[in-house]
């Protein structure tokens, strides 16, 4: 039985530090609380119809990855047990149970790096028109979905008015530095050939995926949120089938929504249906059974 859906997070006392697309982030000193609302965002516009649930996945799934991969990098995570959580926070813990966490506070590396296996989306675009991708050559003769001989990485950085810009490897070399540049690399790469190890044990293809780190003391760090529908292309191994768009376990079923009643892209967003909300939910609720082997949230 789906909760009601949480669109903003309110905590009184508790100062904001920003407020996002999906999570609503509090300042706790040296700590964030960021805790992940039920909004859905598609083709950059929070839409009014939230997916209930939809925070505690996510949330949910980052804290799996978080676990299984901080042997590989270290992450932000203090805590999510609400029981754990400051005095201040205590009367507030019906609404952040499983849909909140405490991270340390670290300084933004500006830089989102996205690693791709197979080939789809933006990445699919620029191949049909370039033969490449990030500056990154490619072999001809690639279909749409199809696996890459190796995963790629192919960074980008964010405008003022937050979309997305596509770089080049060596562009984002030139604003970081080589040695941060080799970290964010060789880190992203090895964090995803892991998750992809584990998601095809589950029936799960990641066909490509964003990280975000910081800097604590010099240290870098994985932040934010890692390998979850939001951020990543997960497909059906089952169901594959390169040459086309494949079936995912994310937003997708709202995106071709929004396609199909030719919603023009600007805001503001129009409401889903109660089928689309409900096929939306059950998509992410799998993705989460599936990686994380439990039964329920």
């Amino acid at each position: 039985m789906a909760d009601n859906p949480v669109v903003k997070i309110e905590l009184p006392g508790i100062p904001l530090f920003k407020r996002g697309k999906v999570r609503d982030v509090f300042d706790l000193g040296d700590r964030l609380l960021i805790v992940a609302t039920d909004r859905i965002s598609c083709f950059d516009s929070v839409l009014p119809t939230p997916i209930p649930d939809k925070g505690k996945i996510l949330n949910q799934i980052s804290l799996f990855w978080f676990d299984y991969t901080k042997k590989i990098i270290d992450n932000h995570v203090v805590t999510a047990d609400v029981k754990k959580y400051p005095k201040e926070l205590q009367k507030y813990a019906d609404i952040l149970d499983k849909r909140s966490v405490i991270g340390r506070k670290a300084k933004l590396i500006d830089i989102e790096c996205i690693v791709r296996g197979y080939i789809a989306g933006s990445a699919w675009s620029e191949y049909q028109q370039k033969g490449s991708v990030s500056g990154i050559k490619l072999p001809k003769g690639l279909k749409e979905s199809s696996r890459l001989p190796e995963p790629i990485f192919t960074p980008s950085t964010k405008a003022s008015a937050g979309h997305d810009i596509n770089i080049t490897e060596a562009e984002m070399r030139k604003t970081v530095g080589d040695k941060i540049a080799d970290t964010l690399k060789t880190k992203t790469l090895e964090v995803y050939k892991a998750a992809c190890r584990h998601a095809e044990s589950k029936g799960i293809i990641i066909a490509d995926t964003k990280f975000e780190f910081g800097e604590i003391d010099g240290k870098i760090i994985l932040i934010d949120e890692i390998l979850t529908p939001d951020s990543s292309r997960f497909w059906p191994m089952d169901s594959y089938k390169e040459g086309g768009p494949q079936v995912s376990y994310d937003k997708q079923f709202a995106r071709d929504y929004l396609l199909a009643i030719k919603w023009d892209r600007n805001p503001p967003a129009p409401p889903l249906t109660e089928e689309i909300i409900r096929k939306t939910r059950e998509k992410y609720l799998e993705a989460y059974k599936r990686l994380t082997g439990r039964g329920s949230l």
